[in-house]
């Protein structure tokens, strides 16, 4: 018998949150790519843009000025986490919180590799601003930001949350 609370369930429903999260962050890109020229901005409220951003580098443009390497870098970098976190749903698939956060950030990556093979950069369109963010980020511009990258930001904060509980039940 398996048990739920610690693995061996269904890696199904953990993959079909994954690919939802790729299709919305692909359909996102595709909108954006079609409608805005790089670097064109739209204001949307007081505190929000969007705007297409190109951005070869990694979380806050880590690494975008290298010579091109990190495109590959980057590819492979998320490809092998993609087989971990495969491994890891298929170890502990019935933990619901811990596999839910795996799964987010699963089809995080996925959906910024596909960027990186398909244009060799990631595209960026969520912009958000608050002059209280300019002491650390120029003219309190948050930087750019897409769902694959909101979805991985969510599911770290799922396992840091999920790693609490289990710490206090311990």
């Amino acid at each position: 018998m398996v048990d739920k609370k610690s693995g061996g369930s269904n890696l199904l429903p953990w993959l079909g949150i994954a690919l939802l999260i790729i299709v919305a962050d692909q359909l996102t890109k595709t909108l954006i790519i079609g409608s805005f020229q790089l670097g064109e901005n739209h204001t949307v409220t007081s505190f929000f843009n969007l705007v297409r951003v190109h951005n070869a580098g990694a979380a806050f443009s880590f690494l975008a000025g290298a010579s091109g390497w990190q495109r590959w870098f980057f590819v492979g970098l998320g490809l092998a986490a993609t087989a971990f976190i495969v491994w890891m749903l298929k170890r502990h698939g019935g933990q619901r919180l811990f596999s839910l956060a795996m799964a987010l950030i699963l089809g995080g990556a996925l959906g910024n590799v596909i960027d990186r093979l398909l244009h060799g950069h990631v595209i960026d369109f969520l912009q958000f601003h608050w002059e209280g963010l300019a002491p650390v980020f120029p003219g309190g511009y948050f930087p750019s930001f897409n769902i694959a990258d909101s979805a991985i930001t969510v599911g770290a904060v799922l396992l840091i949350l999920d790693e609490l509980r289990r710490v206090r039940r311990g």
